[in-house]
């Protein structure tokens, strides 16, 4: 595997699936290029802490959950998108990626930092509407 790049960057060439040891519901291993064009789009533009691309990817009535709070509508999205972007510097690595329905998909990556731990795995579980995304929760 390559190595991430500084703030933002990210290693999807060699996406690979899910670890093991995690119990995981009824879903399809995907590689990078599978995912919908959306999510590719958010996870790139969200790594290089671009909030308003991040955002005009999502529905207006869009929620994300991250570190246990959550953001309704545009403008709460965008101001938690633009705190994340300047809070921590980090690198990203793609651990795997997977269809769970037909309009749900989940991400994992490593995130490694100058934040408490300093690494981190998290999974985003995307819900798409319209090829927007309508829901996106962040977590561990």
């Amino acid at each position: 595997m390559t190595s991430p790049t500084e703030h933002g960057g990210h290693d999807w060439k060699h996406c690979s699936p899910r670890g093991a040891g995690r119990a995981v519901r009824a879903s399809t291993q995907v590689e990078r290029d599978d995912l919908p064009e959306v999510i590719r789009h958010y996870l790139t533009a969200h790594n290089a802490g671009d909030a308003s691309a991040s955002a005009a990817l999502m529905t207006p009535d869009a929620r994300v959950t991250d570190d246990g709070k959550t953001y309704d509508g545009l403008p709460a999205i965008e101001r938690w998108l633009n705190r994340a972007a300047s809070e921590y510097t980090y690198t990203t690595t793609c651990l795997g990626a997977a269809q769970d329905g037909p309009d749900r998909w989940t991400v994992t990556q490593r995130l490694d930092g100058n934040f408490p731990g300093n690494t981190i795995d998290l999974r985003y579980d995307f819900t798409l509407d319209g090829g927007q995304i309508s829901r996106l929760v962040i977590a561990p």
